[in-house]
């Protein structure tokens, strides 16, 4: 039997092929085509999905001084000595190598909500960062990528700022 081809099959087929393209492009945290930049305005991250005015550009160009690694995620940065004192903490034990304090520490992070740039899988770890008064391991991390970048979260995973090491 030989299948016909109708105007609603292909349209069907143009439609997923747009999602798939926005999917893998435009959607939040998706990586552009070469040769387009991302919008001066960038977002917070924070749930209310605040907008900055800083352009990625200016973001991006300040290397941390202690590791030297730059801030190329276009995120927020937040300085070393503007982390929680838990925080602080988590970086020095992860530039000791441990030992952490939770068995969950430096575990694979699956970067699922497309938040930070995007890694083969195992790229980047997570670890706890400690919040007073909970009972389990609360919403605080620490994510570090292989290249020697970290990020900070205080609302798992919900948003994200690059943290300046040594500042």
């Amino acid at each position: 039997m030989r299948r016909r081809w109708t105007i609603g099959t292909l349209l069907l087929g143009l439609a997923v092929a747009a999602l798939a393209v926005f999917n893998l492009f435009i959607a939040p945290g998706g990586t552009p085509p070469s040769g387009l930049q991302p919008s001066a305005v960038q977002q917070s991250g924070g749930p209310q999905g605040t907008a900055t005015s800083a352009p990625a550009a200016a973001q991006s160009s300040s290397a941390d001084k202690v590791t030297g690694v730059p801030n190329v995620s276009g995120l927020p940065t937040i300085r070393e000595s503007q982390l929680p004192a838990e925080g602080r903490r988590i970086l020095a034990l992860i530039r000791q190598g441990g030992p952490y304090p939770y068995t969950r520490d430096g575990v694979t992070f699956g970067n699922f909500e497309r938040v930070l740039p995007r890694k083969a899988s195992g790229y980047y770890k997570e670890y706890t960062v400690p919040t007073p008064g909970e009972s389990d391991r609360g919403a605080r991390r620490i994510v570090a990528g292989q290249a020697g970048e970290k990020y900070y979260t205080p609302d798992h995973y919900e948003s994200f700022k690059f943290i300046a090491e040594g500042k």
